[in-house]
């Protein structure tokens, strides 16, 4: 995958609202800190809203790094209020759906990465997950288990829908009337 490096350190957006954040309680230890809900896929209007937010209450946010593919333009460099945050990327070492942040007085936080087209009742369901305590669960098992329980939904409502329709299928294309008098059993 081709990574677009955008080396511009002024921010030419207008400020981002605040991040849609979810931290873990506590310091049980697991492989996730918590999780991010962006609002687009857009690093430079994203990342100072979530540095601002953590900034704080964890410690200056002074590096992160990600994956590109989640990403399609990787800024060097994102001015945040009174610093600037430097952004790496690892394509292969690196989850797809983590992004690491690194401050100068704590060590690291592992945040899930929550797609900003999810939909708002899974997005929840992903901020609370990823919140568990001493959780062993990846970032991409965390989405991969949500796109499950998805899918088992719309299964189960298309079972649901089949039900209630009497669970016959529709006839036929083209022969409104159902099958030839000899298949119907005269």
């Amino acid at each position: 995958m081709a990574v677009t490096v955008h080396r511009k350190t002024t921010d030419e957006h207008a400020p981002s609202p605040p991040a849609r954040l979810s931290l873990t309680p506590g310091t049980a230890p697991g492989l996730l800190d918590g999780a991010w809900w962006p609002r687009s896929r857009d690093l430079s209007r994203e990342l100072p809203a979530l540095a601002e937010r953590l900034d704080h209450s964890w410690g200056r946010v002074t590096r992160v790094t990600v994956n590109p593919s989640f990403w399609p333009v990787i800024p060097r460099k994102v001015p945040v209020t009174g610093h600037t945050v430097h952004v790496g990327w690892f394509a292969k070492e690196q989850d797809p759906h983590k992004l690491l942040l690194f401050s100068c007085t704590a060590d690291r936080l592992d945040l899930l990465i929550i797609p900003p087209e999810t939909d708002p009742a899974a997005a929840a369901r992903l901020l609370s997950a990823a919140t568990v305590p001493g959780s062993l669960l990846t970032a991409s098992r965390l989405m991969e288990d949500e796109r499950t329980a998805d899918d088992t939904a719309e299964s189960r409502n298309r079972e649901e829908e089949w039900e209630t329709d009497g669970g016959t299928a529709p006839p036929p294309a083209g022969n409104p009337a159902g099958p030839p008098r000899s298949a119907r059993g005269m």
